[in-house]
This record gives C-alpha cells, sequence and structure tokens, in this order.
C-alpha cells in the first residue's frame, strides 16, 4: 500500500467523525426571508397602482444602507430625477425600461431583461418604468444610502407619469 493511500485510509474515519452535526439556522446571525415571505406595500406619494415596495434592509428615510425591492406596473414611468447617492439597481424578474436625462422620451427607454444590472450615478437625472401593455409586473432591487434625497428635474410636473 503507498504511503498516501494509508494516510487517506486511516485518517478519513477520523475526519468524518468530526464533522458538526446539522444546527437549526441562528436567525439573529443569518436572517432568512423566503419569497413568500415577503411582502409589499403601496409607497406613500406613488399614484394608485403604479407600484409597491418591500423593504428589506434599512429605510429609505433613515441615514444609512438600505435594500428595497420595487414592483413596477404596466404603464407607469417615473418623471426625470435624481439623488444625492449613487443607486445599484438589478432587475428581478420582467423587463424594466430605462433612460438618462432630464427629457422626458419613454420610448426611447432601454430595455433591461431580468438579472441586468443598472447603475445611477448621484446627481444625474435619470427616469425608468414599464411601458403600457406589459402583462406582469416588473420587480427591481434597488440599494442604496439612505436618507433618499430626490429632485425632481422639473418639479412643476407630475413625479410619476402614466404612458
Amino acid at each position: 500500500m503507498h504511503r498516501r493511500t494509508f494516510l487517506l485510509t486511516s485518517l478519513l474515519p477520523a475526519l468524518l467523525a468530526s464533522t458538526a452535526e446539522a444546527t437549526e439556522i441562528d436567525q439573529k446571525q443569518t436572517f432568512v426571508l423566503q419569497r413568500d415571505g415577503i411582502k409589499f406595500a403601496p409607497w406613500a406619494g406613488l399614484p394608485p397602482g403604479s407600484g409597491e415596495m418591500a423593504k428589506l434592509y434599512g429605510d429609505i428615510d433613515q441615514p444609512g444602507p438600505y435594500l428595497v425591492l420595487m414592483k413596477w406596473n404596466s404603464g407607469w414611468f417615473s418623471a426625470p430625477h435624481s439623488y444625492a447617492t449613487d443607486r445599484i439597481q438589478m432587475v428581478m424578474s420582467g423587463t424594466w425600461c430605462v433612460n438618462s436625462g432630464a427629457d422626458f422620451t419613454p420610448d426611447m427607454a432601454v430595455p433591461v431583461p431580468a438579472g441586468g444590472y443598472v447603475k445611477r450615478t448621484a446627481r444625474t437625472f435619470h427616469y425608468d418604468g414599464v411601458p403600457h401593455g406589459i402583462k406582469e409586473p416588473v420587480v427591481i432591487a434597488i440599494f442604496g444610502i439612505g436618507p433618499v434625497d430626490i429632485r425632481l428635474a422639473d418639479p412643476h410636473l407630475p413625479a410619476w407619469r402614466q404612458v
């Protein structure tokens, strides 16, 4: 018997005997929220039927990092706006349409399908949404630093627009 084979066969039972038993997860150390436990609620200030939000971590209105899921319904776009800090977004389901600039031209928005990534640079105008006729809501994961300080390119026009 080769020395390496002897070492492996003699050590294997000891290694297997020393493995830890599986224990229940400690929610204080590793918090798990399954998909069916995520609760969406209307976001204050959004027009009825335009979208909902699920807060997963932190709070968009408080200092510090946050992670939210935003559910966009068909036919709604945000108006051109900017934020004080960068925002990181990932399309979780559906196809979200995005564009930059202060001019609102939703027909020029770029489609970003599920799995796509979007980074918004602080204090640059942009807008986004879901064109009319899409059957399922689009879900976006958004990470940023609060409190959110949103500024509209034209505060005299509605912040949310039906398209």
